[in-house]
C-alpha cells in the first residue's frame, strides 16, 4: 500500500496495490496490519457507509459529527470519480480552516483518511458515482452538522452543484462555532 502524507497533518492519501490480469483486478482495500507495519495506527472502524450520487456535480458537505460522537472516515470511490475534501476544524490547530482535496476514482483506487475534527465533503465528477467509507463512530442525528460548502475557500471545480437542502442552508464557516479542539501530539 502506498501511503502519502498531505499538507494537513493526520490526513492521509492511501493507495492499495491492485493485482490484475485480463479478468480484472484484486485489491485489499483495508488491512490494519499493513498500515500498522508502516507506522499508521488508525482508530477502530464501527460502521461502513455507501452512497450513490446520480448526477455529475452532486456536492455533499461539508459534514461533521460533533463530540462525543465525532467520526473519522476512510473514504474511497466504488464507481465513478469524485473530488474529496477535508477541512481542519480543530480550534487552536495551526492549520485551522485549511483544506486538502484529492481526486478519488474507481480507476485510481485511492482513499482519503480524514480524522475526527475535520469537515468532510465531496463533489462527483461522473454520473452514478458511488462513495464507500468506513467510520470510527456510529451515525448520531443529534451530533450531525454541516458547514456551507462554498464558505471555506475550496475550489470544487464545479459551477452550480446539485445540493441537498441541508447543505444549501448550512452555516458559513466564518459564522460557525466549531465543537472540535486541537490536541498537539
Amino acid at each position: 500500500m502506498q501511503i502519502e502524507k498531505t499538507p494537513l497533518p493526520g490526513v492521509l492519501l492511501l493507495t492499495p496495490a491492485r493485482h490484475g490480469d485480463e479478468r480484472g483486478f484484486f485489491s485489499e482495500s483495508w488491512n490494519r496490519s499493513t498500515l500498522q507495519q508502516a507506522g499508521i495506527h488508525l482508530p477502530e472502524f464501527v460502521q461502513d457507509n455507501h452512497s450513490l450520487s446520480r448526477a455529475k456535480g452532486t456536492l455533499r458537505g461539508l459534514h461533521y459529527q460533533s463530540p462525543p460522537k465525532a467520526q473519522g472516515k476512510l473514504v474511497r470511490c466504488g464507481r465513478g470519480a469524485l473530488y474529496d475534501v477535508a477541512v481542519d476544524a480543530r480550534l487552536g490547530s495551526p492549520h485551522y480552516g485549511e483544506w486538502f482535496g484529492a481526486e478519488l476514482s474507481f480507476e485510481n483506487g485511492r482513499q482519503l483518511w480524514i480524522p475526527a475534527g475535520f469537515l468532510h465533503g465531496f463533489v462527483t465528477r461522473e454520473p452514478d458515482t458511488e462513495v464507500v467509507y468506513k467510520c470510527t463512530d456510529h451515525y448520531s442525528r443529534e451530533h450531525d452538522g454541516a458547514v456551507r460548502w462554498d464558505s471555506a475557500g475550496i475550489d470544487w471545480g464545479v459551477g452550480e452543484p446539485v445540493l441537498s437542502e441541508k447543505d444549501r442552508d448550512a452555516t458559513a464557516f466564518a459564522d460557525w462555532s466549531s465543537p472540535f479542539s486541537y490536541e498537539a501530539d
